[in-house]
């Protein structure tokens, strides 16, 4: 750990710097070494991945050797950033297993030397650091680092972090923000209220203020050039009145509303439904956090049950995110999703959702193709070109896009 520190009076303010390795293990064995043999120069034998420092990392490890030129003289290891990242800084550590319990490992380690230009950088996924002649594949062979035709090796991986420290005396803790609730009391009090709201065969009491402040809808009906600042009672249609009183908690609370809180009922199917109204009352009334909300419920809700009917919604009400989740659940579970009555009503009445779940499907469809592609040709994706790094055989190779070979002494 490395710390840039800085002294400081009572009355100055100071902070510090701390660069760090994260560290992280991984062993690799390989069992029938001899069947390994023959796959010949640049082809490889990959552990599985392992996470460190939030970048997964794999080793490879080539039995005839990663250079054409060396004709298999010595064996290959590299260790390669097999996730996305950029300018990854590292330090790495290759150890072969002695299996005759001497202890007499043969470990190549940047962790207990001093480095001159700093850790190894790689660059993009794909790049690799390691050594093109490990070991003499003929010493190698007749060495206790082979056991019962088995191999073992542990890399050991570090990747630097750097985290600023500011003082942390003195602070005084701040209790988060308690307005929604003193709002909503305010409701539930009816202290001050103004205006009354007939909902179907009930009445809800509010302010006028609060609720202009909140939706553009109410501020024009109260305050704009054709409002009324004097009204003193409104009747909605159109709305259920647990829809409005759903609607009303989160004016005065910022808080998407609590299901029994308003039904009474904690089911997922109630649940559903009065979100799905909650939002159309949202898109109603201009509430847009409220309409983002229930947007966000129902995709963690999303099911072959209430697909159907959410995904016209998310048409009828502009919500586009939410429209493409339904379209990508509604393709991957479409068998069980056409035996449904809402996939009736798509046919019926939205014929052009249809159109754009079918669509969708063969999106996946090719997709899927695509990735198995990939994936046949994964082989050929690293050890692309080569940048060497080091004097002592240990280099850093870039898997793509292809660099300019340059040398620099460690």
């Amino acid at each position: 750990m490395l710390v840039y520190d800085s002294d400081c009076d009572h009355d100055d303010s100071c902070s510090r710097s701390v660069c760090e390795t994260v560290n992280g293990s991984h062993q690799f064995s390989i069992t029938g070494y001899s069947l390994a043999k023959g796959m010949g120069p640049g082809k490889y034998i990959a552990s599985d991945t392992f996470t460190v420092g939030g970048y997964d990392w794999a080793i490879y490890f080539y039995p005839d050797g990663k250079n054409v030129e060396d004709n298999s003289t010595y064996v290959s290891v590299f260790i390669a950033l097999a996730s996305e990242g950029t300018d990854v800084r590292a330090l790495f550590e290759l150890t072969l297993l002695d299996q005759s319990g001497k202890g007499k490992h043969k470990v190549h380690s940047h962790f207990d030397r001093a480095l001159e230009s700093g850790p190894y950088t790689l660059k993009y996924r794909g790049s690799m650091w390691g050594y093109k002649r490990f070991f003499r594949r003929a010493t190698l062979e007749n060495s206790d680092y082979i056991k019962d035709d088995c191999l073992a090796m542990n890399c050991t991986v570090g990747v630097v972090r750097t985290r600023l420290e500011g003082p942390k005396q003195n602070s005084i803790s701040v209790p988060p923000s308690d307005m929604g609730q003193d709002f909503k009391s305010l409701l539930d009090s009816e202290a001050g209220c103004d205006i009354v709201f007939h909902v179907g065969d009930e009445t809800f009491k509010a302010h006028k203020l609060i609720l202009a402040a909140r939706s553009p809808v109410f501020r024009a009906q109260f305050y704009g050039l054709i409002g009324n600042p004097s009204m003193d009672k409104v009747v909605l249609q159109d709305l259920e009145p647990s829809i409005f009183k759903a609607m009303l908690l989160f004016i005065y609370s910022d808080k998407l509303p609590d299901v029994k809180e308003i039904t009474g009922s904690t089911t997922l199917c109630t649940s559903t439904i009065l979100v799905q109204h909650l939002l159309a009352a949202a898109d109603r009334f201009g509430l847009d956090r409220l309409k983002q909300l229930c947007e966000a419920k129902l995709c963690a809700e999303v099911s072959v049950d209430t697909v159907a009917t959410t995904l016209p919604l998310a048409e009828q009400h502009q919500c586009p995110r939410l429209k493409a989740i339904c379209l990508k659940f509604a393709a991957a579970n479409l068998g069980a999703l056409m035996q449904s009555e809402g996939y009736r009503y798509i046919e019926e009445n939205c014929p052009s959702l249809l159109s754009e779940l079918l669509a969708t499907v063969a999106a996946s469809v090719d997709e899927k193709n695509l990735m198995l592609n990939r994936k046949r040709n994964s082989s050929s994706i690293l050890g692309l070109d080569r940048l060497d790094l080091a004097a002592d055989g240990a280099v850093a190779e870039s898997g793509n896009p292809p660099v300019r070979h340059m040398k620099r002494r460690v």
